[in-house]
C-alpha cells in the first residue's frame, strides 16, 4: 500500500510507502498501563503513541533529561549559561516517522530550519556539494555525477558494474540478509570505486554509525544509499533544530506528554523486569516497583543488556543470547569550542570530511542554533564543534585534541591564533554497532514475551530506516504491537520505497550479472 486513507503524504516523494497499522478501538480509557524504559527518541515515540490511545504510561529515564543521545543540557561559559550536547544531528526529509513525532508539538515543523549545503571535503582533493542537485532518482544520480569533481566519468570506468547494481536492485528486508557476513569495506572493495569517490561518498555513510567500515554491515550501507539517495526523491539536504534540542524538541514534547497524563520520571533507573500475577509485569527501579501490563525497553544497548541479565524470567535463552551478543561501536569524541575569533564569512555550518586524520566533521554552531548565534554576536567569536568517530579506545585524548585542532586549521586557517574561551570534551562509547553478524539473529521489536517489546536505533527493523529514524520507527512499531494485544488501533509508519524505483533495474541486473 503506497498511501494513507486520506491521501496525505509525509514529504514530496510520491513513491513513499505507507505501512498501515492494525485497526481497533481508538481509546483504551486507561484500562492498561505500560512502562516505557528509556526517554530517548524511541521511548518518547512509544510513550506518545500509547498515550494517544488512552493507555496509562510511566516513562522511566535514568538521566535527568530527555532526548537520550540527542539531548542537550546547560553549561557555564565565562559566567554565562549556554548549552552543550553530544553533537550535531541531521534531520533528513526522509525521516518521516521522526518528523511525525515532532509534528505533535510543531505541526508545520517551524522549529526546524533547512541547511542549504552539505559539503563533503577530501583533504588534498575536491569538495562535493549537494546544493542544486535534482532530488528524484535517477536524475539526482546523473546531475551529481555530471557536476561532481570526485565522480569523474573517466574514473568510473573502473567500477564493477555488476556489483554496483546491488546498490540499485534492492528489496527489503531481503537485502539485509543478502549481505550477511559482509562488511561495508568488503562491499566497497568489490565495487572498485575510485579512491576519492570511496572516501567522500561511501565511507562517510559508515562513519555516520560511529563505526569502522571494516566492522559495519554492508546491508546497512546499501540501505543508507537507498534511503538517502538512490531510492528516495527527498534529496540529501536536511534540516536542523533552530535551537538546542531541549528548547526546540523535547521540552515541548515533555509538556504534551504531561498534559496527556504520562508519568515522566527522570533520574530513575529500571533495574529488572519480573513476571507477576494476573499476566502482569513488575518493573523494579531504584525508587521502587511499578506494576504494569506491558513494557517497552527503549534503552541504549549497554543498559538493555544489564537489565535483561538482571531479569532471569525475561524472554527465552536464544533471545537472551542475542541481546547479550550485541556490541557497541568504538568510542567517539565531541569537542565543542567557544572561540574569541569568528570563522570566515560564508563558512558552511556543517562539513563532512575525509582524510583529515581523526576529524570526521566540523559544525559552526552559530549557523545552526539561536543560542550559539546569540553568543557569537555578543562576543564576536565562534562556537565550533569537532567530531571524531570510531576512535581507538586506547587513544591519548590530549594528543587527539591537538590533532583535531591542527586539522581544523587546515579547513579554517583564519582561526590560527584564536583563543579558546571555553571548551567541552565528550568521550562516549554507547552507540550500537550494526555489525556483520546475521541480520535475522539481531533482536527485533517483537520478543518471546508478547508483553515486552524493544525499540531503538540498535533494534532490527525490516524497513530501510537508520539512526534517529530507526529509533522513531521502532518506537511506533513497539507501541503498535502492544496496542494490537488490546484491540486498540495502531499508528502505522511511513518509509521510502521498499524496492528499487524503476522496472528497468532487474533487467539491467540480469544483463550485467
Amino acid at each position: 500500500m503506497s498511501g494513507s486513507r486520506d491521501g496525505w503524504r509525509p514529504g514530496r516523494d510520491r513513491q513513499a510507502v505507507w505501512h498501515p497499522p492494525q485497526p481497533g478501538r481508538s481509546d483504551d480509557g486507561g484500562a492498561h498501563h505500560v512502562a516505557v524504559v528509556g526517554g530517548g527518541i524511541a521511548g518518547l515515540t512509544a510513550a506518545t503513541a500509547l498515550a494517544e490511545r488512552g493507555v496509562r504510561v510511566t516513562l522511566l529515564e535514568r538521566e535527568t533529561r530527555l532526548g537520550g543521545r540527542v539531548s542537550s543540557w546547560p553549561v557555564g561559559v565565562d559566567g554565562e549559561t549556554t548549552t552543550m550536547s553530544r553533537g550535531f544531528h541531521a534531520f533528513f526529509r526522509q525521516y518521516y516517522n521522526l518528523r511525525s513525532l515532532l509534528r505533535r508539538t510543531d505541526p508545520a515543523l517551524e522549529r526546524l530550519r533547512a541547511v542549504e549545503d552539505y559539503p563533503l571535503s577530501l583533504k588534498g582533493g575536491p569538495t562535493d556539494s549537494f546544493t542544486g542537485i535534482a532530488r528524484t532518482p535517477p536524475l539526482n544520480i546523473i546531475s551529481f555525477v555530471l557536476r561532481s569533481p570526485t565522480f569523474r566519468l573517466r574514473d568510473l570506468a573502473s567500477v564493477d558494474v555488476g556489483a554496483a547494481m546491488g546498490l540499485l536492485d534492492v528489496d527489503f528486508p531481503r537485502t539485509f540478509t543478502d549481505h550477511d557476513g559482509v562488511s561495508a569495506a568488503d562491499f566497497l572493495d568489490r565495487l572498485r570505486f575510485p579512491d576519492q569517490a570511496r572516501h567522500l561518498a561511501l565511507e562517510v555513510f559508515a562513519r555516520s554509525f560511529f563505526a569502522d567500515a571494516r566492522e559495519f554491515s554492508a546491508g546497512e550501507l546499501v540501505a543508507m544509499f537507498h534511503s538517502y539517495f538512490l531510492g528516495s526523491a527527498e534529496g540529501l539536504l536536511f534540516d536542523v533544530p533552530v535551537d538546542d534540542y531541549e528548547t526546540s524538541l523535547w521540552g515541548p514534547l515533555a509538556r504534551r506528554l504531561a498534559e496527556q497524563g504520562v508519568d515522566v520520571r527522570t533520574g530513575t533507573t529500571a533495574e529488572s523486569v519480573e513476571s507477576g500475577e494476573d499476566d502482569r509485569l513488575t518493573v523494579l527501579t531504584d525508587e521502587g516497583p511499578t506494576v504494569v501490563d506491558g513494557v517497552v525497553l527503549a534503552t541504549d544497548r549497554g543498559p538493555l543488556q544489564r537489565l535483561v541479565a538482571s531479569s532471569p524470567s525475561l524472554g527465552d535463552h536464544p533471545w537472551r543470547r542475542s541481546v547479550a551478543a550485541g556490541r557497541s561501536a568504538p568510542p567517539f569524541a565531541v569537542w565543542r569550542l567557544w572561540l574569541d575569533r569568528e570563522v570566515a564569512p560564508g563558512a558552511a555550518p556543517f562539513r563532512a570530511t575525509s582524510g583529515f586524520g581523526p576529524l570526521d566533521n566540523v559544525s559552526v554552531l552559530e549557523g545552526l542554533e539561536h543560542g550559539a548565534a546569540a553568543w557569537s554576536a555578543r562576543h564576536r567569536g565562534s562556537v565550533v564543534e569537532l567530531h571524531a568517530y570510531a576512535v581507538d579506545a586506547a587513544s591519548d585524548q590530549a594528543a587527539l585534541r591537538r590533532t583535531l585542532w591542527r586539522e581544523l586549521l587546515v579547513l579554517h586557517p583564519e582561526l590560527a591564533g584564536a583563543q579558546v574561551v571555553h571548551d567541552e570534551w565528550l568521550w562516549r562509547d554507547d552507540c550500537p554497532l550494526v555489525g556483520t553478524e546475521p541480520w535475522a539473529g539481531r533482536p527485533g521489536v517483537v520478543t518471546p514475551d508478547p508483553r515486552v517489546v524493544l525499540a531503538g536505533d540498535g533494534v532490527r527493523c525490516e524497513l530501510p530506516v537508520a539512526l534517529m529514524e530507526r529509533a522513531a520507527t521502532t518506537g511506533f512499531q513497539a507501541a503498535d504491537q502492544l496496542l494490537a494485544r488490546w484491540d486498540l488501533a495502531g499508528h502505522g509508519v511511513w518509509t521510502v520505497p521498499m524496492r528499487h524505483r524503476h522496472r528497468v533495474v532487474p533487467l539491467l541486473r540480469r544483463l550485467v550479472g
